[in-house]
């Protein structure tokens, strides 16, 4: 006989959502870096006794790929009988911890009952730095991951609740900024603790046998749900490819390739096709891999269900190793977000012809990273690492948003206050591009500007963008979106465009850098865009008259 009813099921669902949610807001509310207490770039996961996700925080889903495979990591090298209560666990590599690149650093924390191991908590967090070649540990020109930062492999950061301050002072040594560094592993440490009173508060109210095969029942469900969704998409065989912009390092016209198969309530996605793993720091991991593919198929067939290791079981994934979607040791990959991106571009490609009402044209297709260091007038180091949003597809029913992070990369935008508030930075223009959206029955997002330029001091700047030459397609008839750029303004208000991935350039305060991220694809003809919207565009100064003569052939 069951324990729980699918009404109790779900009542452990919230309760165990309801922690993931504080343990995020605690490291928001108390790390000391804008990447994460303002843009909230990190993540919260409860795992069963078993190693596998049972909720995961509607965060960043890019993290899931740094979660899924964190417990059995810890459990292949120390083994449950070396796990003791007050131990927590800190991990980041992508080749020996199943990450997806070395700035996410998890930090896991065992949950005992009794004695007994019967969970995992555990969190993931972007750290604005950790050590390598380049401030920031993001920029190009890194063609190995030992130019990236420190690897950690899974080790003890706490034994018998307390830091081992060893472990502590080995990483902050090899990081640039390290104060605030530890407030940001102080804030992630204090979440697990936070996450595992919580807990033990909820094991007052369920048995033992209730909440394993509570969470058994909830990693299910996500199964059903995923199940029912591929079984309502049509069977056959799809396929698209798209290409990445360059990898900084000379190779340029990356193919991504995908074919899908689709048999009752089974999917198949191989990747044969797509590159050899670059020089560059593009490559992807598995992890992250898998964290895009399920992601797209998500917001395809479920995209209100929770997200946990349910969905795996249906899903299968297929890919070349040593590819730029599947790298091997020691392959570079701290721009793998941009690859991940790419990932979802052609599996969304590919399904529209099955599913043209869900699907969206191109997004941006990018993660515009932008690094800027130095020692600013009050001689203090400083280092400030953000990612910018673009454009977001038309749709079958309404234009794509403007200026926002997509797909994988949902983090926020910081504001301008904050941003000079913390920092020896000027942001001069933020903006949305003007004609960067494309054009269509319901026209694509349009990408952002900003300008920044240093106060009093020379900075070090590196930036990653992509979609600078291929733009991001439209659907159906809907027109390419705006392309993105990173450039220098001079004195005298001329450009200097710069490569897609600079790394590391000095930039004087007569100087200021401009990062354009790019726009996104239109879905549907432009001429069935109704005169109301065409109006709308040109009053709001988003498209040039122009612009909107040449695609809509609008007259005012």
């Amino acid at each position: 006989m069951p324990v729980l009813s699918p009404i109790q099921v779900e009542l452990l669902r919230n309760g165990l959502t309801s922690i993931c949610d504080e343990m995020f807001l605690a490291i928001m509310k108390s790390a000391y870096s804008t990447n994460i207490k303002e843009r909230h770039d990190h993540s919260a996961a409860i795992f069963n006794a078993e190693g596998k996700v049972v909720v995961q925080g509607e965060s960043l889903p890019l993290h899931l790929a740094s979660m899924l495979g964190l417990v059995e990591v810890v459990l292949d090298r120390y083994g449950r009988d070396n796990i003791s209560p007050g131990d927590m666990f800190l991990s980041n590599d992508p080749f020996v911890g199943r990450g997806s690149h070395l700035p996410d650093v998890a930090i896991l924390a065992p949950v005992f009952r009794d004695d007994e191991l019967v969970m995992f908590v555990s969190n993931i967090a972007h750290h604005s730095d950790i050590g390598g070649m380049a401030p920031g540990s993001m920029a190009g020109g890194m063609t190995e991951i030992y130019q990236e930062g420190l690897r950690i492999p899974p080790i003890r950061i706490a034994k018998n609740h307390e830091i081992l301050d060893d472990v502590l002072d080995l990483v902050l040594l090899n990081v640039r900024v390290p104060e605030e560094r530890k407030g940001d592993y102080m804030a992630q440490i204090a979440a697990n603790k936070l996450g595992a009173r919580r807990l033990q508060e909820l094991f007052t109210k369920w048995t033992r046998e209730q909440i394993s095969e509570g969470c058994t029942g909830i990693i299910e469900a996500v199964t059903r749900r995923m199940r029912a969704g591929i079984a309502d998409l049509p069977d056959g065989r799809y396929e698209f490819t798209d290409v990445l912009d360059d990898d900084g390092m000379g190779t340029t016209n990356i193919p991504i390739c995908v074919k899908i198969d689709i048999q009752s309530d089974e999917i198949w996605l191989n990747f044969e096709g797509s590159a050899s793993q670059v020089t560059g720091n593009m490559n992807n991991s598995f992890a992250g891999l898998q964290a895009s593919v399920l992601f797209a198929l998500k917001v395809l067939i479920d995209p209100d269900g929770p997200t946990n290791h349910g969905m795996l079981d249906p899903v299968h994934i297929d890919a070349p190793e040593a590819s730029v979607v599947n790298a091997f040791f020691p392959a570079a990959t701290a721009a793998r977000a941009q690859t991940c991106q790419r990932i979802i571009d052609v599996i969304l490609g590919a399904l529209a012809p099955a599913v043209p009402e869900r699907v969206i044209a191109a997004c941006n297709g990018a993660n515009g990273v932008a690094t800027f260091s130095g020692e600013g007038p009050d001689g203090q180091y400083y280092l400030y690492m953000e990612t910018i949003g673009g454009g977001a597809g038309g749709r079958s029913y309404q234009d794509g948003s403007d200026g926002i992070q997509v797909h994988v990369t949902n983090t926020s935008n910081l504001p301008v206050e904050a941003l000079e508030n913390e920092y020896p930075l000027l942001v001069e223009r933020y903006e949305l591009v003007e004609d960067s959206g494309g054009a269509g029955k319901w026209r694509g997002g349009m990408g952002l500007r900003r300008v920044y330029r240093g106060l009093g001091h020379t900075l070090t700047f590196s930036g990653q963008g992509e979609r600078a030459v291929t733009p991001p397609w439209g659907l159906f008839g809907g027109k390419g979106g705006g392309t993105g750029s990173i450039s220098l303004i001079n004195p005298d208000g001329s450009k200097e465009e710069l490569d897609i991935k600079p790394a590391s350039l000095q930039v004087e305060p007569t100087k200021a850098v401009c990062i354009e991220t790019p726009g996104a694809g239109g879905y549907g003809a432009p001429v069935d865009r109704d005169k109301e919207s065409l109006l709308e565009d040109f009053k709001s100064k988003k498209f040039s008259r122009s612009f909107l003569k040449e695609h809509y052939n609008f007259e005012n």
